[in-house]
């Protein structure tokens, strides 16, 4: 089967590409022929043929473009076109449901949603934030209904997605790299890197954006200090709201800015290493479709303090769930299990 799967970045930045990424690989091992569709790569495959359509290179207009590439008529009809000869469309996230869309009006192709979820607009920060997710949800919504069958990778989400859309979803949940993500890694390697001996230590990996809830992270450490100084927070992951990240440095210099630790994206081979050496992992993120770091930190045996938002109680197997936006809980479950290690 001729199989196209459209996803807006084809990035290690993504969890929704390194879905793409196993996605692909477990289709061409089926024997299938696989291409995929996205604005621009970062990811190399040799599982299947990637298509890059490309977009501006300024991350604003970058934004901009894809909320409104509803506008760039020649580049759809483009893709639609290619994707004419093609058995099946899966699609991961807007606008690239858009082309899905399209493709099936005009030429019938079989059209499966991948749905990731979108988070809730109320939870971004300024008027633009809010506005620019709103549009990004209605745009989803609109050009999904038409969707042969969907794929969602939680019940939290097959659940919204049939209420906002009528849409029914299959439930798969995300597969983790368990060659990679997996406990007996050599410990010792991030401690050393940033000299941090035996400092109690607790991670948080994912894009910095204000739904991921790092503002109550970083306040709720800042009661964990007050008990036990020595501790550390590394924020892995890749800034992509800029005001945002530049409130959390501030709030961060505030706290103790030797105690945060701010490390930026984090290649994929180099991951597992801090989840061995963390202590504990440590998520104040206020939405999660599934929640991928939390599944990886466990198979590194790692266990998890988050709140209990969206897919957290199917996804945790072990670890606490605290009430959402309880800072003081949050951090008490942090030291008691800190002072236990």
């Amino acid at each position: 089967m001729k199989i196209a799967i459209l996803t807006p970045t084809f990035s290690q930045f993504s969890g929704i590409d390194r879905v793409v990424e196993r996605e692909a690989e477990d289709l061409s091992k089926k024997s299938h022929s696989v291409t995929i569709f996205c604005f621009n790569a970062h990811i190399k495959t040799r599982y299947a043929k990637v298509v890059e359509i490309g977009m501006p290179k300024n991350s604003t207009l970058e934004r901009i473009y894809r909320l409104f590439f509803f506008m760039d008529l020649i580049k759809i009809n483009n893709i639609v076109k290619q994707l004419k000869s093609f058995d099946k469309i899966i699609c991961h996230q807007y606008p690239m449901t858009m082309i899905a869309s399209k493709a099936k009006k005009k030429y019938g192709v079989h059209y499966t949603y991948h749905d990731a979820g979108v988070a809730s607009p109320e939870l971004f920060t300024s008027f633009s934030e809010k506005t620019y997710m709103k549009l990004f949800r209605w745009f989803t919504i609109k050009t999904v209904k038409n969707a042969d069958d969907a794929i969602s990778i939680s019940k939290f989400l097959s659940e919204i997605l049939y209420k906002e859309t009528g849409l029914k979803s299959k439930v798969e949940y995300v597969k983790i790299d368990e060659k990679r993500f997996k406990k007996g890694i050599l410990k010792g390697k991030i401690r050393k890197k940033y000299g941090l001996g035996k400092n109690p230590v607790c991670l948080y990996v994912g894009r910095i954006s204000p739904h991921k809830g790092i503002h109550l992270l970083i306040k709720s450490f800042n009661l964990v200090l007050k008990e036990i100084p020595s501790a550390r927070l590394f924020i892995v992951g890749k800034k992509t709201f800029g005001n945002y990240s530049k409130q959390l440095e501030k709030l961060a210099s505030e706290v103790n800015p030797n105690a945060i630790i701010f490390a930026g994206f984090v290649p994929d081979e180099e991951l597992p290493y801090y989840y061995t050496d963390a202590d504990l992992y440590t998520t104040a993120t206020l939405w999660e479709g599934y929640d991928m770091p939390i599944v990886e930190a466990a198979a590194c045996g790692t266990l998890t303090v988050a709140f209990d938002i969206g897919a957290h109680p199917e996804v945790m197997k072990k670890g606490k769930l605290v009430k959402k936006g309880d800072i003081e809980g949050f951090s008490n479950e942090i030291i008691m299990f800190l002072k236990k290690k």
